[in-house]
């Protein structure tokens, strides 16, 4: 996990901020993203009554405070130093221009330097930057991570799974290519297939985050009164006999349809499993987590054989962190693939 977790996040501070740095920065940053993770829920009360919580619990605010200074401490020079970036190169000549743009990429942060808020005509400050880059980094790190964790503990528990995988792979990448592309992974069915049964079998979040409704409002045959907190049971959804064949087993197939038409994971048709939320509140990058579980798994198995811990079984029990995690975390033999 440990392996995992940290890929996910080198990943996407090279999407944040647009450079790839070296493993002591890497861990400065997950450092204090880490710190505010963890204490997520005991921070949580705070925004109830603060006005009460800042006399009562004035250690704890103390204690939030001087994590978000860390935070800007490590976060704000990465920002201060891609607006120099961006400056620079809208100064560079006409010919730098050209052999800098070959090297470019558009960042998250490029994109939030440009913003601009339309009713205060006005740029973000750094302090919202931060807080934006920030929940950029812990969105897509421990969610994905742990949806890759169970994806590929399924691929130790059932290697003929892991084996038909392989060959799916086989046929649509060349021997001897080191890696697979993106492009690649549209021909891989049977990938996006075990994806998405990692996700309904083993959603990294049981619930979504909580909704609430600004009317009175009739559900089947309950009554929502108006302001009333609401959350879905997501792990439920998937898992629900009278609609899933099997629920606990984890069998890909079921996502092969024979008419080659595509899942709807986004609940636009009708909601089967909701591991990313629905409608106008589901996850903005809900495509992004799917091509990042597809490409890691793709590549982790076109390169390595991935085979049980000598005399354990995968052992699937649950526990809860931030998002939920295998109990025990996986051990697995990995072994080069003969080319």
């Amino acid at each position: 996990m440990e392996h995992f977790q940290y890929a996910m996040f080198c990943l996407l501070v090279l999407m944040c901020f647009g450079d790839k740095h070296d493993e002591n920065q890497i861990k400065k940053i997950m450092g204090v993203q880490r710190q505010m993770i963890v204490n997520f829920s005991k921070f949580n009360i705070l925004n109830f009554w603060p006005g009460v919580t800042k006399i009562v619990l004035r250690n704890r605010w103390r204690e939030l405070f001087s994590l978000r200074r860390c935070q800007e401490d490590v976060l704000i020079p990465l920002i201060r130093a891609r607006k120099k970036a961006k400056e620079e190169r809208v100064n560079k000549s006409k010919e730098d221009k050209k052999d800098y743009e070959d090297e470019y990429v558009l960042c998250y942060v490029d994109t939030i330097l440009a913003l601009e808020l339309p009713e205060e005509k006005r740029k973000l400050n750094e302090e919202e930057m931060v807080s934006l880059c920030s929940e950029f980094l812990n969105g897509g790190t421990d969610t994905t991570s742990t949806a890759l964790q169970w994806i590929m503990a399924n691929l130790v528990k059932y290697p003929q799974i892991q084996e038909k995988l392989f060959m799916e792979i086989k046929g649509v990448v060349q021997d001897g290519e080191e890696n697979i592309k993106e492009e690649e992974l549209q021909k891989m069915p049977y990938l996006k297939a075990i994806i998405l049964e990692g996700l309904r079998r083993h959603p990294p979040g049981h619930f979504v985050l909580p909704h609430a409704v600004t009317e009175d409002a009739v559900l089947g045959k309950y009554v929502v009164p108006k302001d009333g907190t609401i959350n879905f049971m997501v792990a439920e959804m998937g898992w629900n006999p009278k609609v899933w064949e099997d629920p606990m087993a984890f069998k890909p197939e079921r996502f092969l349809s024979s008419g080659g038409e595509t899942f709807d994971i986004t609940g636009s048709r009708e909601i089967k499993m909701m591991p990313f939320g629905a409608g106008r509140r589901i996850c903005p990058a809900y495509g992004l987590a799917i091509l990042h579980l597809e490409y890691f798994v793709a590549n982790l198995i076109w390169r390595f054989e991935w085979k049980a811990v000598d005399g354990d079984d995968v052992d699937l029990s649950e526990k809860e962190e931030f998002t939920v995690v295998m109990k025990n975390p996986l051990q697995a033999q990995i072994c080069p693939r003969l080319k």
